[in-house]
């Protein structure tokens, strides 16, 4: 079986700058994946390259067997591919369920204008709105649908933005930091309802953390370890914790917890 998203040789130069060197990795059906690495060693990069927001350089990136490496972010988001950024971009004068529901895909008729003549839209509609509640339930925030974005915490807005990029239905799911700036019970808290989201739906979550001591704590599958634009190593959390350059690459400085608000 091929691997929902397999990046080769990936490279990418902003003039003099090598950003990201020759970086290749793989993400499975059902998999939890950490990408770690110190401020500043290429990820983001690496994520930009991946959904479209960025022309890296050379190498290739395919997902679902597909090469994307020329497509723009609403082509790869159509093949099943979704990610979030690391400050969240909630639409603030919008409640928590307005903004679940505006990303789900194949919501308008090919013909719009036929579609005013038709009664199908009240089942689709209501099929949506329950989808996002389930969404809300499953990150235990339910209780959260009628606010307005712009009244949320930091760790909340991270909690909705996780939601609203399920609401697309993705098989793949990339998320930059989604626990930057998020008090440490809350991280967890987050970490422990992505394991549980890929345990019971078999979706794949690729996740950015700078935080190596937090990361080993989460139950990911799988760590890609980045170091100055390259990949350090691929190993599970164990084989990580144990390897020398790793330790050396973080010299230490990786932090306990996440970050307080």
């Amino acid at each position: 079986m091929k691997p929902l998203l397999s990046v080769k040789n990936l490279r990418m130069e902003f003039g003099g700058l090598v950003a990201v060197k020759d970086v290749s990795f793989e993400v499975k059906k059902g998999e939890f994946i950490g990408l770690i690495g110190p401020n500043g060693c290429g990820k983001s990069t690496t994520f930009n390259c991946i959904s479209g927001l960025l022309q890296q350089t050379s190498g290739t990136v395919e997902v679902f067997g597909k090469d994307v490496s020329d497509k723009r972010p609403d082509q790869i988001q159509k093949l099943g591919m979704t990610r979030t950024f690391q400050h969240t971009r909630l639409w603030k004068d919008m409640t928590v369920i307005e903004n679940m529901l505006v990303p789900p895909r194949k919501q308008f008729s090919p013909n719009p204008i036929l579609s005013l003549f038709r009664g199908r839209s009240r089942p689709a509609e209501k099929e949506r709105l329950a989808n996002a509640f389930a969404v809300l339930d499953q990150l235990e925030v339910p209780h959260m649908a009628h606010n307005l974005a712009s009244e949320l915490s930091g760790g909340q807005s991270k909690l909705v933005d996780i939601g609203r990029s399920m609401m697309g239905s993705p098989d793949l799911l990339l998320l930059d930091e989604p626990v930057a700036g998020v008090a440490g019970p809350l991280a967890m808290k987050i970490f422990t309802n992505l394991r549980e989201l890929v345990d019971t739906t078999g979706i794949s979550v690729l996740v950015i953390e700078h935080n190596m001591d937090f990361i080993l704590r989460q139950g990911v599958d799988r760590i890609v370890v980045m170091n100055e634009g390259e990949v350090l190593m691929v190993g599970t959390p164990e084989e990580v914790k144990s390897n020398r350059a790793v330790i050396e690459a973080y010299l230490g400085g990786a932090s306990d917890g996440g970050e307080e608000e």
